[in-house]
């Protein structure tokens, strides 16, 4: 229990001495009080056989009543002292990389082409939703954005701690809902934008798509090139059919260039098993210390010793009257 309490100023606690130290140094106490002289006094004394002694003026504490004092000077002396109660520590996470997640949603999406936990056949879109679902609630640490794209790209979710807002919105994603066409470099170019105002030295793309660029401004190789001079690395995850023809085909060798050029990696992913274990590499590629904010709560406590050093002395002082009131009564009787 007494682990808990700590004082904010211990130094204090050496004034509780002070009073011992000073007293024989400092000189005695006298008041003044008015006087009868009386010039025959000492002729008075001869008589009674005494010698004139000199007042010291001041009448030797008791014991108990010193002990009292010095009790009440401790009291006061802790309250200064502050005493604190530990009350249990407060960790809050500090992001330490910006990861920001680009999601294909083009037509080709809807693709049957890939099985669910559950074994059933269901599209492309939907596997990377189950599998992102169980790679997002491991991101603790990380600021997380969702950037979407098909003719054109749009921030789903801006940088956010809050993964579960991020879940949400990255479920309510629909095939097509950007356009039919693929726009990956354009997508590129939102996230240069995005990360422009981030203040972290890990900079992470992870990109998902399953066609070749058909409808960018820019080149997915130049917004590549300008991302890496911008200490943006990209990891691109392709989910397409290289074989195919047309906008559906898997243009390989571009994603892959896109990733070296930026320092990351590129993964092909032909099923929900082969996709699920490209993010569990991801996660360890991407492996990183995650600062903490702790803050322990200190409750003041020296209102208690204040408040115990009134009370004592104003009883003390209450009986020091009642017994000079008793005296005077008794002197007047």
């Amino acid at each position: 229990m007494f682990e808990q309490i700590v004082l904010a100023y211990p130094a204090m606690l050496l004034l509780i001495a002070a009073p011992l130290v000073l007293r024989p140094v400092l000189p005695v106490y006298r008041e003044d009080r008015r006087v009868l002289r009386v010039p025959w006094f000492g002729r008075l004394l001869a008589l009674c056989g005494q010698d004139a002694v000199r007042s010291s003026g001041a009448a030797p504490t008791p014991l108990p009543q010193a002990l009292f004092m010095l009790f009440l000077w401790s009291l006061l002396v802790v309250a200064l002292a502050r005493p604190q109660w530990l009350e249990p520590p407060l960790e809050k996470a500090v992001p330490t990389r910006d990861l920001l997640l680009l999601v294909d949603l083009s037509g080709s999406m809807e693709t049957e082409d890939f099985n669910n936990a559950a074994g059933e056949r269901v599209d492309r879109l939907r596997a990377v939703k189950e599998v992102l679902d169980g790679f997002l609630t491991e991101r603790r640490g990380d600021r997380v954005g969702l950037v979407v794209f098909g003719s054109a790209a749009f921030v789903q979710v801006p940088f956010t701690q809050d993964l579960e807002a991020t879940r949400l919105l990255l479920e309510e994603t629909q095939v097509g809902m950007a356009g039919p066409r693929t726009a990956f470099g354009d997508a590129i170019g939102l996230a240069i934008t995005l990360f422009e105002r981030s203040e972290l030295e890990q900079r992470v793309v992870i990109a998902l798509t399953d066609g070749n660029d058909t409808g960018s401004r820019i080149p997915p190789t130049e917004a590549a090139r300008i991302a890496r001079d911008s200490d943006i690395t990209i990891h691109v995850v392709g989910v397409g059919d290289p074989t195919a023809v047309g906008e559906e085909r898997l243009d390989e060798q571009a994603l892959r260039d896109v990733a070296q050029t930026t320092g990351g990696r590129y993964f092909h992913a032909d099923d929900r098993a082969a996709l699920q274990q490209i993010y569990a590499e991801l996660d360890r590629i991407g492996v990183r210390e995650v600062k903490t904010l702790r803050h322990q709560p200190r409750l003041e406590l020296y209102h208690w010793p204040l408040g115990a050093f009134l009370c004592l002395a104003l009883v003390f002082h209450l009986r020091a009257a009642a017994r000079e009131s008793v005296a005077k009564e008794a002197r007047g009787a």
